[in-house]
């Protein structure tokens, strides 16, 4: 066991890490900033075990009726061999619907790994899609295997992630974070595939960088395929796992003797996740399994009012130090003249609305 493996097996307490996947993967980009999740993240710690253990348990995840409605839908839209769902991908694509296509299911559990790169790394011209492929990606020195819900190939020559999901799509438009949380996911998807290409001597680039989401039309079952860029979403899905990659950078930041042993006591796991800086936001809210517990800590902090709050108010950390420049009260330290002036004239645009409103 190397130095750097030692140490991470310490800071679990010995326990097992635990398996990342997709959603996990995709997760990892919602807050690069923050030390304390990419440690534990590199570590392998059980997150959710442990916030339940310091009394602060995550409070978000799928719903079994969401989870059951996300199966029947992926089930209709790949009926009939897939026949619709091609015709979906090709004309949102701009090309035209091909009259055949083959259909393989690389399900099963009989060597997925080598059948799926033996299948999306094989010459072909004629079109095809490929059902539940089996994709892997190094996150901080362990293989993560990932799933994606489809992979639709050499339509108009190149390889699309099919990424199928049950929220709606209303007048044309979908839930914004439903919409974001797909992107990555899917990014995470495209950059596997690239290196599985890369891996068998294929031109990485063959894989798109759009993505089809197919969504329910309106109030109906009727899927709707959308394009979905995610050239930025890669960008900081690399940079985030070649932080992690480094992890002997972030573990030097890290006090010797810290432990997230989901077995310890809970003071002192409460006390030892103090020592490691978070970046806490509420977008952490939705994606951290922590963040109820980084929010309690954040209390009166700038930072838990949000991203463009703490930009906004660079060098300004403390809420009540806040109120005090505001009012006046107190004198700006130097960096905090610009802040401050702003604290200011929205404490007098505050003020001459509370007037006119009870004038």
């Amino acid at each position: 066991m190397t130095d750097i493996a030692h140490r991470l097996a310490e800071i679990r307490g010995g326990l097992p890490p635990r398996r990342h996947n997709a959603r996990t993967v995709a997760a990892l980009t919602g807050n690069p900033g923050c030390t304390r999740r990419a440690v534990l993240d590199g570590a392998g710690v059980d997150k959710p075990k442990l916030a339940e253990r310091i009394g602060f348990p995550a409070r978000f995840g799928q719903s079994r009726f969401a989870i059951t409605r996300g199966n029947a839908f992926e089930a209709q839209v790949k009926a009939g061999g897939g026949a619709e769902l091609l015709r979906l991908v090709a004309e949102r694509l701009g090309v035209p619907v091909p009259a055949t296509a083959s259909w393989t299911d690389l399900g099963g559990d009989a060597d997925r790994p080598e059948r799926s790169r033996t299948a999306l790394t094989a010459a072909g011209e004629g079109a095809a899609l490929f059902d539940h492929p089996l994709l892997g990606l190094d996150v901080a020195g362990r293989r993560v295997h990932l799933e994606p819900d489809l992979v639709a190939a050499r339509l108009a020559g190149r390889f699309h992630v099919v990424e199928i999901k049950s929220f709606p799509v209303i007048d044309g438009q979908a839930d914004p974070a439903k919409v974001s949380a797909a992107a990555i996911q899917s990014a995470v998807y495209v950059l596997a595939l690239r290196e599985l290409l890369a891996a068998g001597g294929r031109d990485p680039e063959l894989v798109s960088h759009e993505v089809v989401l197919v969504c329910p039309r309106d109030f109906t079952n009727r899927p709707v395929a959308s394009l979905l860029d995610v050239r930025r979403q890669l960008l900081v899905l690399r940079r985030q796992l070649d932080r992690m990659d480094r992890l002997d950078d972030l573990l030097a930041t890290v006090p010797a003797g810290f432990t997230a042993d989901v077995t310890a006591d809970p003071a002192t796991l409460t006390a030892a996740l103090g020592t490691v800086p978070a970046r806490y936001a509420p977008e952490c809210l939705a994606s951290c399994e922590l963040a109820y517990f980084c929010r309690w800590e954040a209390h009166g902090q700038t930072a838990a009012l949000g991203r463009s709050v703490r930009e906004a108010l660079g060098g300004v950390a403390e809420i009540g130090e806040v109120l005090a420049l505001a009012t006046g009260e107190r004198t700006p330290e130097p960096g905090q003249d610009e802040a401050a002036a702003l604290l200011r004239a929205a404490a007098r645009l505050r003020a001459d609305a509370l007037a006119a409103s009870s004038g």
